[in-house]
């Protein structure tokens, strides 16, 4: 018998599952990352296959492949567009002054996105979604089919059109492998020069071979937009059929077309011709559909008493989500680049593994104790000063009177983006 569902609640709390499902968006962003900072997904595969954890290591690339990879970073970037939704319809109250502050508000995400980007991890997302968030200001007016069909075709079906268009585009520069193999010499090695210009290098080889990122962001942010709309996430006790529905066709179409789509890679059945189009097609839909199903499968955990004291956990980590995504790939630098500890990939994903949760861990005790006392987590902080151009208040209500900017007073409520 099921748990009974929670009546409803404070907008406040309400508000907290959307914290709570970026926090654990996060989780999975980091694991991910962490296959790169660690500079283990950077070794040709005859360099993984001689690590002495590579039995280990193939199970956990294969785990986190079927289960991670992509899912989290849609489930991430779900929420952006959601948060864009609640953004702009403040931004949209407030006239031409509110659309100015969301603009100024993303440029200074752009900024420090590029910083990111070129001068300490290049697997940037920030920058992506700064630029994206821009665009979305063409489709606030769109009706909510038009969303979900565009959102949907943006996802899956433009980056598999481009993807020929980039391959020819893309012969005259370095291969993959080569750049990889370079990077992830200079990667370890100890010298802070020829690290910084081999993540220069890579970071620009990223930027323009990845402008098919823009497509797979932009149908993210469009559904994430839909569901704002819709107030899925605000008011999920009115939406639970749908939430249901959502939740069962997402995980149960993500894994079928993620079983299809390894089927097809092997040498049968279709001919290459085929192959080139149906498998990018497939490998499309399995992570988008993966990451609607974990959302909807999360907000409905959310409303049985047990499990939002569980998951409620992972709140006050989404509400830091901006300083705890830079500081995950600080973090990530220090211990496996060889300007930090120099671990490097030696442990395989084992040391992922053992560093996913070092990092994670320390990243929810410290949020806890942070936002005990501060209102923002310290990046947020500066990124709404750098917005407002005056520094808002840093201490919670009752350890500090000093009165909040204008336009502030309701951002704590509002699950601002990132």
């Amino acid at each position: 018998m099921q748990a009974p569902l929670t009546s409803p609640v404070a907008p406040e709390e309400r508000y907290s599952l959307i914290d709570a499902l970026r926090g654990f968006a996060l989780a999975g962003v980091l694991l991910i990352n962490l296959e790169y900072l660690s500079v283990y997904a950077l070794l040709p595969a005859s360099r993984q296959a001689a690590l002495p954890t590579a039995a280990f290591d193939g199970v956990a690339v294969a785990v986190a492949e079927w289960l991670v990879n992509i899912k989290f970073i849609t489930l991430f970037s779900l929420l952006f567009g959601l948060g864009f939704a609640l953004q702009i319809e403040r931004a949209r109250a407030r006239g031409a002054s509110g659309i100015a502050r969301y603009a100024r508000r993303l440029l200074v995400l752009a900024a420090i996105g590029a910083v990111h980007g070129f001068f300490v991890w290049w697997g940037d997302i920030l920058l992506t979604y700064a630029v994206v968030g821009l665009l979305m200001l063409a489709f606030v007016r769109l009706p909510d089919r038009a969303l979900v069909a565009l959102g949907v075709v943006t996802s899956v079906a433009l980056p598999s059109l481009l993807r020929p268009w980039m391959h020819s585009f893309l012969s005259a520069m370095p291969g993959l492998g080569e750049v990889s193999a370079a990077s992830a010499a200079a990667f370890t090695s100890s010298s802070w020069t020829r690290a910084l210009h081999a993540n220069l290098v890579f970071s620009g080889w990223e930027r323009i071979s990845s402008l098919a990122l823009v497509s797979f962001v932009l149908g993210r942010f469009l559904l994430g937009l839909w569901a704002g709309r819709r107030g899925l996430l605000q008011r999920p006790l009115e939406h639970l059929p749908l939430l249901r529905r959502l939740c069962m066709w997402g995980l149960s179409i993500g894994m079928a077309t993620q079983l299809l789509s390894w089927a097809e890679k092997a040498p049968l059945q279709l001919d290459a011709g085929a192959r080139e189009l149906v498998v990018p097609i497939l490998e499309g839909i399995a992570p988008l559909a993966l990451g609607i199903g974990y959302a909807a499968g999360f907000v409905l955990l959310y409303q049985r008493p047990a499990w939002q004291r569980r998951l409620r956990v992972l709140a006050p980590v989404g509400r830091m989500a901006l300083t705890h995504y830079l500081s995950q790939s600080v973090f990530g630098v220090m211990l496996f680049y060889g300007i930090g500890l120099g671990l490097g990939p030696r442990w395989g994903m084992a040391g992922v593994l053992g560093a996913w949760a070092l990092i994670f861990g320390a990243q929810v005790l410290l949020s806890h104790l942070w936002l005990a006392r501060f209102r923002y987590g310290p990046l947020e902080w500066l990124w709404r000063w750098m917005t407002y151009g005056g520094p808002p208040p840093r201490m919670r209500q009752g350890l500090n009177s000093m009165p909040m900017p204008p336009g502030d007073a309701d951002a704590s409520a509002c699950n601002e983006p990132v």
